[in-house]
């Protein structure tokens, strides 16, 4: 590596440089000879700037630098740094010309181990993915009403107790069991797929939560652990996770029932807050209450309307007396009303009705024969006469009167009547109507009309 000074031609060995021009060098010069590596150490004096840059130390047992990560950089970061984070920087060495400071430029950040253990998070993960164990249609339902919560983490954590005292406050009357085991190291695996087992062989709980606080990688590495991604997907009880921060996901969050973000939130999400329920209670006993309040009110005006419709079965009985007894009165008036019709009709048929007169209706008889006589030798002269006119009328009409002055009708083979001597052709055969018979003729020849 070259490590000459050299600014363009110019040989700064022999130039008297300003401060600022010899920390431009300075930094050009780092930039220039070392790419982007990665570091791991320690954050101490970690500051979040109001612009949102991260200033902090990076350090290990024996030395320490300073470093910045510019906010472009650090919005893709998934966790927020915290002091004693032991993690791992992809970084540009450089100096900060202002003070002359040996820095680095951080431009990406992960837990030391990160690389590793993610790539194990991500392979045990599509394995247990392609079992179907993170299959929402293996999840089962929470209790609406739960009547003990067993909860699984440290004794001594403080997960614990931000959980007691969420559930204390939203449903105090929900008994608790904690099953404590250890959350953070090699053995705590085991102790967590322990405790589950026996919160299962006890069967006391409607709901178990599976806790624990924030940490790094390493620390919530055990609810990255098969065994116990197993063991939660076989328990009985329906569990929820609330491991870590927001940002934080496990596979025991894939695995689990239902997911929280804290454990602050699985407690919240297992049980329901009494105060709500209490107001849920009072606004479904207020519509009760109404609704049996509408209910009365028809009910009361159903009687009321009953009350004033329905009568005694004495007075009901009277009623019935007293209309039988008008309906009997009035069908006998009836009757004698019909019967006085019928004798009145009758008297005077009877006098009406008297012998018949057979020497008049004789002497009507025979006038009305000799009228009718009369009447019709009348008519038939009439007829005879009208006869005789319509004959002559027919007569002066009639074709046959016209053939009998010596006319006659000619007709071709077809039976037309033919008018004109061009309707014929020399040859043709023709049928001639006389008065008295008739001929079959042959056209010899045709003459123009006259």
């Amino acid at each position: 590596m070259n490590t000459g000074f050299a600014d363009g031609n110019h040989d700064l060995a022999r130039e008297i440089l300003t401060v600022s021009r010899l920390n431009r060098v300075v930094a050009g010069l780092l930039q220039r000879s070392l790419p982007p590596v990665w570091v791991s150490g320690e954050l101490s004096n970690v500051m979040r700037a109001a612009s949102g840059h991260w200033y902090f130390t990076l350090k290990d047992a024996s030395a320490q630098v300073r470093a910045v990560m510019f906010r472009g950089r650090a919005q893709y970061v998934d966790f927020v740094p915290r002091e004693g984070d032991h993690v791992e920087v992809r970084a540009q060495v450089s100096l900060y010309e202002p003070r002359g400071d040996f820095q680095l430029v951080v431009e990406a950040m992960r837990h030391a181990g990160d690389g590793d253990l993610y790539r194990r998070f991500l392979l045990l993960k599509a394995r247990l993915q392609a079992e179907g164990l993170f299959e929402a249609g293996r999840k089962r339902a929470l209790p609406a009403a739960p009547c003990t919560v067993g909860i699984v983490t440290s004794a001594q954590a403080a997960a614990l107790r931000d959980v007691l005292t969420t559930l204390r406050r939203r449903a105090p009357e929900v008994g608790v069991i904690v099953y404590p085991t250890l959350v953070q190291g090699a053995a705590a695996p085991a102790a967590i797929v322990a405790a589950l087992a026996a919160a299962a062989r006890r069967a006391e709980c409607d709901v178990l939560l599976l806790v624990r606080g924030g940490g790094s990688i390493e620390d919530l590495w055990a609810f990255n652990d098969e065994a116990v991604a197993r063991a939660v997907a076989a328990s009985t009880i329906p569990v929820v996770s609330g491991v870590g921060h927001e940002t934080d996901f496990t596979i025991a969050d894939f695995v689990a029932d239902a997911r929280a973000p804290t454990p602050t939130a699985a407690a919240a999400l297992a049980v329901p807050d009494r105060r709500e329920s209490m107001r849920r209670a009072q606004r479904l006993g207020e519509q009760l209450a109404r609704a049996w309040a509408r209910r009365l009110e028809t009910l009361d005006q159903r009687l009321d309307t009953a009350a004033r419709l329905l009568k005694s079965p004495s007075a009901q009985w009277q009623a019935r007396a007293l209309r039988l007894h008008g309906l009997g009165q009035r069908l006998a008036a009836a009757a004698r009303a019909s019967l006085e019709q019928r004798a009145l009709r009758l008297a005077h048929a009877q006098a009406r009705l008297r012998g018949p007169r057979t020497e008049v209706a004789a002497q009507r008889l025979e006038a009305g024969a000799r009228g009718l006589q009369r009447a019709g030798e009348a008519a038939l002269a009439r007829l005879a006469e009208r006869l005789e006119r319509a004959a002559a009328a027919i007569d002066l009409v009639s074709p046959q009167a016209v053939l009998a002055r010596g006319y006659a009708i000619v007709h071709d083979a077809d039976g037309r009547v033919v008018r004109a001597g061009s309707d014929v052709a020399r040859g043709d055969a023709l049928s001639v109507t006389l008065a008295q018979g008739g001929l079959e003729v042959e056209v010899r020849a045709t003459l123009p009309a006259r």
